[in-house]
């Protein structure tokens, strides 16, 4: 069931917007509708949409006007629905971002099917794009730049964060006073300008920070990330 997927039906022809409507509910969708791009916008921008079937031909501005501003801000998914068959208008809608181009002659259950193939392919495209650093208690998301310590979200600055990133992605890797330098601070400062921010970002991953297991000292040349669990890290 994909009861908490809502799908943006766009069209002026209410009787194609309620057999849509009646065909995706019944498969578990919430449904919103439009009968213009005015009002699809609208609704848009106020809900949550995860696909979008949108007819090409309506009163006022087109689908693919209301298209070109949705990818301006929006990767939804977007199914032309159009009673145009011509392969002119197919390669424009594609061109302009749309993800299927529909023929109306369809009956009800492809375009289900289509809105189901296109939200199916989104899903695993967002999940390939998920990377996310486990080692052991400590958890970095770098989709949503998050960092977790025993199950608690732990606040970073920008700077912690991405010193933090450097590390983890390359475990084991030392990296000298003067790599860490020209990478975050241009170059400008010397290694106690590293040190202070090291420590800082100690303080917030570390048991106890004057025995750090993450990030270590390499006497002499700088530091390196070395967790308990560091061989078993994955990308999910």
């Amino acid at each position: 069931m994909k009861e908490w997927q809502t799908i943006l039906v766009v069209d002026d022809d209410t009787s194609i917007v309620e057999l849509l409507r009646d065909f995706l509910e019944n498969e578990g969708y919430q449904v919103k509708t439009a009968s213009d791009t005015i009002q699809a916008m609208a609704v848009f921008e106020k809900s949550i949409i995860h696909c979008m079937i949108l007819d090409i031909m309506m009163p006022g501005q087109s689908g693919f006007e209301l298209c070109r501003q949705i990818r301006e801000k929006s990767h939804v998914p977007i199914l032309f629905l159009s009673a145009r068959s011509s392969d002119i208008d197919k390669i424009r809608g594609l061109a302009l971002g749309g993800d299927d181009y529909i023929v109306k002659t369809a009956s009800p259950g492809e375009i289900v099917a289509r809105v189901k193939a296109v939200l199916r392919r989104t899903r695993i495209q967002q999940e390939s794009m998920r990377k996310v650093l486990h080692y052991g208690s400590l958890t970095l998301d770098l989709s949503s730049r998050e960092v977790w310590s025993d199950g608690e979200m732990i606040t970073l600055t920008p700077k912690e964060y991405e010193l933090l990133c450097l590390f983890a992605e390359h475990p084991k890797y030392v990296f000298s006073y003067e790599q860490l330098l020209d990478k975050f601070w241009s170059g400008i400062g010397d290694k106690h300008t590293v040190r202070v921010h090291i420590s800082r970002l100690r303080e917030k991953i570390e048991a106890d920070p004057n025995r750090p297991k993450w990030i270590i000292n390499v006497w002499g040349i700088g530091y390196r990330f070395i967790g308990e669990t560091h061989e078993n890290h994955t990308y999910t």
